[in-house]
């Protein structure tokens, strides 16, 4: 498949590289997209382990009702699953009773509204600056911005959180989302194992130097997470430092995930949640049994995520063991064990789970994802203005860069 000239080089293949991929062959555009993983996919990840497919990565459908996988699922014979998520219970109330469960939701929804407020004011500052000190579930509340924005309130923009755009409705796909996000873009035009390092603009071509050698293009479309920007692993000559600022202004936080298998799983209700410690931020989210299966899939973020991920994946097992016996008694650690443990942090391809803006830094979503010289794109979550950290949010920004380049290359 190397060739040494295309139309547009598409770099990397995750949802967004392989959106924009897909959107450039099926317009009739000479395209090659360029992955150095050696899979596609990206931070979409689904392993088989056990006969169970498992999500590595994204793993619920967000905004599913409107969500453009969704209909992709059905299309390409993938199976749905509408349970609702069981992110606002306590599995048998053990250490989190149903009162306490009733004063977390009703301080954080004081906490969202004050951060609303604000934002209808126009200012930009950490969203942790809108915390109550004096409100004890200040703890749970950074645990749970760690699960699903990879870093605690205090780092995050309080425009941007309250710009993300999600109508609570999610599902997930039995098969795994990561298999979606594969299939889908079958149709794009994918050489792995190639890294792009370089790209030349000096010329009236692109020319990037790859793993491979160099390659030529008309446009390109840069598909990647923001550290490799931010931190020159990907490379523009002359430099575009717009980019890299907008970049670090966007890193990508980290929420990994370990998962246990049950000896004895009909102990344990179906698709249900059971929160470890409540005040600390050190603390994991644990989904029982998703659909069924003997398995419990332990949420951590953030710092708590670094640290087992350099302690290695026995740390983070008996982390998640650690707290789940702490809930249902010493006899647990006897009934389940360690089966997978990711690391995002430790990847070299990505660095982190999914983006967010750091304080006053809302606006480098539009910086990042403007066009240079009109020729050169830029695609990712990290560049979608109100679906960031979200798959279909990649996916968008992807084939919205492929409409722009074919305006380049083919006109209006």
């Amino acid at each position: 498949m190397w060739r040494q000239a295309v139309e547009v080089a598409v770099i990397g293949a995750g949802a967004a590289g392989l959106a924009a991929g897909r959107a450039l062959a099926r317009a009739g555009v000479q395209t090659l997209v360029l992955e150095a993983r050696p899979r596609i996919g990206g931070r979409a990840w689904t392993q088989v382990l056990d006969g169970f497919a498992l999500d590595m990565g994204c793993g619920w459908l967000h905004s599913a009702d409107r969500n453009p996988f969704a209909l992709m699922a059905r299309d390409l014979g993938f199976t749905l699953d509408e349970t609702p998520p069981p992110w606002e219970g306590q599995a048998g109330g053990q250490g989190f009773p149903l009162e306490a469960q009733r004063e977390f939701h009703a301080a954080f929804d004081r906490f969202e509204q004050r951060l609303e407020a604000a934002a209808r004011e126009g200012e930009d500052r950490a969203a942790g600056d809108l915390m109550d000190p004096d409100c004890p579930w200040n703890p749970l509340m950074d645990a749970v911005a760690t699960w699903y924005s990879g870093a605690p309130f205090g780092a995050l923009s309080l425009q941007d959180y309250v710009a993300y755009d999600d109508d609570g409705v999610n599902w997930r796909v039995v098969e795994g989302y990561g298999a979606l996000v594969a299939r889908a873009g079958a149709g794009a035009p994918v050489q792995t194992g190639v890294e792009v390092t370089t790209v030349d603009r000096t010329g009236p071509r692109l020319r990037l130097q790859t793993s491979l050698g160099a390659l030529e293009a008309e446009a390109v479309i840069v598909a990647v997470p923001t550290p490799a920007l931010a931190e020159g692993r990907l490379s523009f000559d002359p430099p575009l430092p717009a980019k890299a600022e907008a970049a670090s202004g966007l890193p990508l936080g980290l929420a990994d995930k370990i998962t246990l298998r049950l000896a004895e799983p009909d102990g344990f209700p179906v698709d249900s949640q059971m929160l470890g410690r409540t005040d600390t931020t050190d603390t994991g989210a644990y989904h029982l049994r998703p659909f069924g299966r003997p398995l419990i899939e332990a949420f951590v973020g953030a710092d708590l995520a670094r640290r087992l991920e350099a302690a290695g994946p026995q740390a983070a097992y008996d982390f998640a063991l650690e707290e789940l016996c702490a809930q249902l008694g010493s006899g647990f650690r006897s009934r389940a064990k360690g089966v997978a443990a990711t690391a995002w942090a430790a990847d070299p391809w990505a660095r982190g789970s999914y983006s967010y803006a750091r304080p006053g830094r809302r606006a480098a979503r539009k910086a990042l994802a403007a066009p240079v010289e009109e020729r050169i794109f830029f695609a990712g979550e990290a560049c979608h203005p109100t679906l960031f950290s979200t798959a279909h949010g990649a996916w968008l920004t992807g084939e919205r860069a492929a409409s722009q380049a074919i305006v380049t290359l083919r006109g209006a």
